[in-house]
């Protein structure tokens, strides 16, 4: 349409169409800023900055440290340095995905979006091709140092990331290779966490390694009046190649455990995510109530599923790590702390007609509460704007309605650190709701989609 009103003028001047330009016709108004400033650019300090906002679109950015975090409480873990370095390797992704996505989308934002950075001139294509490489480099050189674990699943995050930019976008499969993106994000946070007791090049920190240590400071060792070092060295060299065979077998077993672990929460945030995808795709043009009205069904589903309690997943690989032989000797345990309460409070004589005392009220979980107001908030940030999208399916309604799904992200991650039920998961929780008045407030200045 935008094309269609700025062509007509022009053909009138050149008397197309039979029509005949006459002084009279008055002048053609100035173009807006928002509308048409393709050879414009900035150079100042300020307006740079705010472009570079723009095209990475900063209150987007405070979406993603609950996905690591998530992905930590998964794993029933506090977070951890580790955690800290899967954290800053997701922004890097992050933002490379959005700095990739105007580069590869800059001419339907010539018609669609002309003020957006790369369009409107204030930031060069190849400016923002080069941050995406650069940013995409960061990331996986922060995921390394997190360790092997948290390296292995960034690296098929990345690949989602620019398969999804250059290729899958405009196809069926963009939403779910969105969705898998954010699911791998939150694995990357729960393997980063779940191998913390491993170093970046993959050997065990404990007592194996104390040892060879020693071993190697003190490489001599007398047999009467001769000395032996080359076979001790040989024995040293065997015993820390064993010791680090075994350190990396059970990294592996930690890191594929907390994988196992996090996925329910994987698949739980990657539904949301397919589901504000979708309407995304509609954004620009509208027409569609289908996308706003099935968001709305996968909200209402989501919210249920989050306020259940988690499975007991964290009791199951307790009971791998001590035994199948643990929650045995657990019930036997349970059996003889009953028995002993029979014994030390007997029951009461046939002729004693006291009613039995009621029980009182059963504590607050405060798990529970926390989990509940978290996800009737996911709930009440989505639902208002996906209903009116669904009603009217204007640009405007359903652009509304994909900013609300992206700041909907915060809390329901952090509902889902609450309901894995790991220590310190509250506090977590909490740290990561109050990064939505961050992006809120960010999101006044910049906008999110």
């Amino acid at each position: 349409m935008r094309a269609s009103r700025a062509a007509a003028p022009e053909r009138l001047s050149k008397g197309e169409g039979g029509a005949v330009a006459t002084p009279t016709t008055p002048p053609l108004k100035e173009p807006s800023p928002l509308t048409a400033p393709r050879n414009r650019t900035h150079t100042g300090g300020p307006d740079r900055a705010h472009a570079w906002a723009e095209l990475l679109r900063l209150p987007a950015l405070f979406t993603v440290p609950g996905d690591a975090l998530a992905g930590a409480a998964a794993v029933s873990a506090r977070p951890t340095s580790r955690t800290l370095l899967a954290i800053a390797s997701s922004l890097c992704l992050y933002e490379a995905g959005m700095a990739l996505n105007d580069w590869a989308d800059r001419d339907v934002d010539a018609v669609e979006r002309p003020h957006r950075p790369l369009p409107s001139g204030r930031i060069r294509p190849a400016a923002a091709l080069g941050a995406a490489c650069a940013l995409t480099g960061a990331g996986l050189s922060l995921a390394a140092c997190a360790g092997r674990p948290a390296l292995t699943v960034a690296v098929p995050l990345a690949a989602t990331v620019w398969a999804y930019d250059l290729a899958l976008k405009n196809t069926p499969a963009g939403p779910v290779a969105m969705a898998t993106a954010r699911g791998l994000d939150l694995l990357l946070g729960a393997a980063a966490t779940a191998g913390a007791g491993v170093d970046g090049v993959g050997r065990k920190v404990g007592a194996c390694r104390e040892w060879a240590t020693a071993v190697a400071e003190e490489p001599r060792v007398a047999s009467g009046a001769a000395t032996v070092p080359g076979a001790v060295d040989g024995i040293r060299r065997s015993l820390t190649s064993a010791a680090d065979l075994g350190a990396r077998t059970t990294l592996r077993s930690a890191a594929l455990l907390g994988i196992r672990q996090a996925l329910p929460s994987a698949v739980l945030l990657g539904a949301h995510t397919l589901a504000v995808t979708a309407v995304s795709r509609r954004e620009a043009q509208g027409g569609s109530p289908l996308a706003p009205f099935a968001a709305l069904a996968a909200t209402a589903a989501l919210t249920r599923t989050v306020i259940r309690q988690r499975s007991r997943a964290t009791d199951q690989s307790d009971g791998i790590r001590r035994g199948p032989g643990s929650r045995r000797l657990t019930d036997l345990t349970d059996l003889g702390a009953a028995a002993m309460s029979r014994l030390s409070h007997p029951p009461r004589q046939t002729g004693d007609h006291m009613p039995p005392p009621r029980p009182g009220p059963e504590p607050l979980d405060t798990h529970a509460a926390l989990r509940l107001a978290l996800a009737a908030a996911y709930a009440a940030t989505t639902a208002r704007p996906y209903l009116h999208a669904t009603l009217n399916p204007s640009p405007p309604l359903t652009q509304r309605a994909v900013t609300a799904g992206i700041r909907a992200t915060i809390p329901l991650q952090a509902a889902l650190t609450a309901r894995s039920g790991a220590k310190g998961a509250t506090v977590t929780a909490l740290l990561t709701t109050a990064l939505a008045p961050l992006a809120g407030r960010f999101a006044r200045k910049v906008s999110v989609t």
